[in-house]
């Protein structure tokens, strides 16, 4: 198949649904990692029209949504320096930090630009010589390489008004942090096609073979979701725990060498703290030490800055899928994506969100 319509066929969709009520015995809960399948799951209704005894748990599959709050306080208070032009993917704009967000600062005056590319902010810096460039390096894997890129840009250009606030979040870690949770039920899952696209499954395999649960790299499409839950589904009936490779149009066992290449050259793991999660070990990025000049925590001395999380917010119970999105009383209430409580109501790929645009519709 080619185009995108292929993978949304209702008559394919359907034999897929035929097939899964079919091999189903048992009840299996199975989690889909990333925030993009969850809205896909929930836009065409695949959680309505699966077999009763198959449970989907909505995973932490989503940078903004596991963003901490510091971290977005911390680029509040960057961008509403005078001489900083503060720059970020769109979807970041709207995210709550304690008491505002970067929409806001935008409409108080200061300057903070949307961008489509990290090396945008570099041309920026170029073009703005007096001013303090700072790009918001947010996401998984999936865009590390090319916020990698940007710095690399800028050191071999001798760019000294460029830096980026890194908040960049690894997933294996995150997937170990919630098998080992004492209130995990995880008996499968679906793994986020994109972030392999770039790192490969090879990680993947010591974690299915270390906690005997089936692995299926998955796409984002219906088809693909519903052959991933097949796939899944099939090896849990059959008792093994492999890794599979739904997504293979795109995906490889190695992924990307030149963007793990880049990758590895300009950051290296650390300890990092998820929204709602809290602290897990080695699960994200940080700037080398040869790069540690464009690292704008340091450079607006706001390393050490924490936060508490707001208690009215239940997204980190959501992002561990101990929750749904409904089992919040501030869910559609108090929180809507004009009055975010949480980012996971505010991202394109939240939970929440995905649930406040399709539930009601299905």
């Amino acid at each position: 198949m080619k185009y995108i319509d292929e993978y949304r066929d209702s008559s394919k969709a359907k034999n897929y649904f035929d097939a899964i009520h079919k091999i189903v015995k048992r009840n299996w809960s199975i989690m889909e990692i990333c925030g993009g399948q969850t809205h896909s799951i929930v836009k065409y209704g695949i959680d309505e029209l699966l077999p009763k005894n198959i449970t989907l748990i909505h995973g932490p599959g989503c940078p903004v949504c596991v963003t901490p709050v510091e971290k977005i306080d911390k680029a509040i208070e960057i961008a509403s320096a005078p001489e900083v032009i503060f720059c970020s993917f769109g979807d970041m704009l709207r995210v709550p930090g304690t008491h505002s967000d970067l929409l806001k600062v935008k409409a108080n005056g200061n300057d903070v630009r949307i961008v489509y590319s990290p090396v945008d902010s570099v041309n920026i810096a170029k073009q703005n010589p007096d001013k303090q460039i700072v790009f918001f390096a947010v996401g998984f894997e999936t865009t590390a390489p090319a916020n990698a890129q940007a710095v690399y840009l800028a050191y071999k250009e001798n760019i000294n008004n460029f830096s980026v606030l890194v908040s960049h979040v690894l997933v294996p870690p995150a997937i170990k942090a919630i098998l080992d949770a004492k209130k995990n039920r995880v008996q499968g899952l679906l793994a986020a096609g994109h972030v392999c696209a770039v790192m490969g499954y090879k990680e993947y395999e010591s974690i299915a073979r270390n906690y005997h649960l089936p692995i299926i790299v998955t796409g984002f499409e219906p088809l693909d979701i519903l052959q991933g839950i097949y796939m899944c589904i099939n090896q849990l009936e059959n008792v093994t725990c492999n890794v599979e490779n739904q997504y293979s149009r795109v995906v490889s066992r190695e992924g990307n060498p030149n963007a793990q290449k880049i990758m590895n050259e300009v950051f290296e793991t650390s300890d990092t703290k998820w929204r709602g999660i809290g602290n897990i070990k080695q699960s994200g990025l940080k700037l080398k030490d040869k790069y540690k000049k464009f690292d704008a925590e340091l450079i607006f001395g706001v390393i050490d800055y924490t936060v508490e999380e707001s208690t009215e917010c239940i997204s980190g119970i959501i992002l561990q899928g101990i929750k749904k999105p409904m089992d919040c009383p501030a869910f559609g209430t108090i929180c809507t994506p004009e009055h975010p409580l949480g980012a996971t109501m505010v991202s394109s790929e939240g939970a929440c969100s995905a649930y406040y645009l399709y539930k009601e519709k299905n």
